[in-house]
């Protein structure tokens, strides 16, 4: 794969670091879209479910997997392979307000702030250190 990059490094690391997040937010992703809404809340989704009902959820759910899927097929298939660094600002747009729903409920946000940088360094990464060219 030809990157403007030197540094092979770092268009290997950005591939692993996209197909974990990919990974964590297609799981997260199908689930949200495909539980009912009693496991979800018996799976500890009640208070998400409680904040903003099940429609939201579900579209959250959707936003989750098309934005897994958009890590790593637009540069894996070298079509428009700038969506992944899109898809990866649209998980930042979402960690963000996971960070702030968590934060108001008094939970950890460790996780979530984790994913953004994550997130946020795929943006960085595939934007300026290892572009993927069409």
């Amino acid at each position: 794969m030809k990157t403007n990059s030197p540094n092979k490094g770092w268009h290997w690391a950005l591939w692993t670091v996209q197909g974990l997040l990919a990974a964590a937010f297609g799981a997260a992703g199908v689930m949200k879209m495909t539980v009912s809404m009693e496991q979800f809340v018996q799976s500890g989704g009640g208070p998400l479910v409680d904040a903003f009902g099940m429609g939201l959820v579900r579209f959250i759910g959707w936003s989750e997997f098309l934005g897994a899927l958009g890590l790593v097929l637009p540069s894996a298939l070298r079509i428009k392979p700038v969506l992944t660094v899109w898809a990866a600002a649209g998980i930042a747009v979402i960690m963000v307000l996971a960070t702030v729903h968590h934060a108001m409920a008094g939970d950890s946000v460790v996780a979530t702030l984790a994913l953004l940088v994550l997130a946020l360094l795929v943006v960085w990464g595939r934007s300026t250190k290892a572009v993927i060219r069409a």
